[in-house]
């Protein structure tokens, strides 16, 4: 076991490595599982793209690496196509549940919110998010967004982030230093990509400090203010 990138059977070299000659099988079917499936979020999407990239400039993997990024890509899209339809059909049963810690009726209004404030781009930077990938789809058919613009964007993000972390690994992979340490790098795209959750979570705690120095300033401002500075 790597405690840095989780038990052994869920590293993206152990996963290829163990899939053999239905490698392409395999991560298609786990990238599928991740952006369509909520039971899916746990699994490695970024890594495991980057690692086939790098294992077909190795050779370990034999297809052509346009056509391992276009059934990448085509498994991403039916995924979030998917988690859509999970959304729409059994979402609001879903997420009627006050009782349960995950599936609340708030998180849907949160996630319109979320809809709301970053429009378009949401669906797209969802893809490079860990976890947030898996869920947004199905919050995205539970507040109704406009299909076509979903699967609009649904396809754009899906291009860049399955073929794009592919053809990063591939081309990365063609480098010794890279070769030899496959874990730095690995760990490196993980810090990359919950780097926008810890930027959110810092934000979100900053609001309410804000909120407060932001409540205080009327009464520095009051007449018989004893704050320095009152006339």
């Amino acid at each position: 076991m790597t405690l840095a990138l989780g038990p052994e059977w869920l590293q993206p070299d152990t996963i290829i490595s163990w899939l053999g000659p239905w490698a392409l099988v395999g991560l298609a079917l786990i990238i599928f599982a991740e952006c369509g499936l909520l039971l899916g979020f746990f699994l490695p999407g970024d890594s495991l793209l980057f690692t086939a990239g790098l294992f077909v400039a190795q050779g370990a993997i034999a297809t052509p690496l346009w056509l391992v990024c276009t059934i990448l890509v085509v498994a991403a899209i039916i995924g979030n196509a998917t988690g859509y339809w999970i959304g729409h059909k059994a979402g609001p049963a879903i997420f009627d549940k006050p009782e349960s810690r995950l599936f609340k009726p708030e998180h849907v209004a949160k996630t319109q919110g979320f809809f709301d404030k970053y429009g378009n781009r949401a669906i797209v930077l969802a893809r490079f998010v860990p976890i947030v990938r898996t869920f947004i789809t199905v919050m995205a058919g539970v507040g109704r967004m406009d299909p076509k613009r979903y699967f609009t964007y649904s396809l754009v993000g899906g291009i860049a982030w399955a073929a794009g972390v592919t053809v990063l690994g591939f081309w990365l992979g063609q480098f010794a230093f890279v070769r030899a340490n496959i874990e730095l790098i690995l760990l490196l795209i993980v810090g990359i990509s919950v780097l926008p959750i810890v930027v959110e979570l810092v934000r979100a705690r900053r609001k309410p400090a804000r909120r407060r120095r932001n409540a205080r300033r009327p009464a520095r401002d009051a007449p018989g203010s004893p704050y320095p500075g009152d006339p």
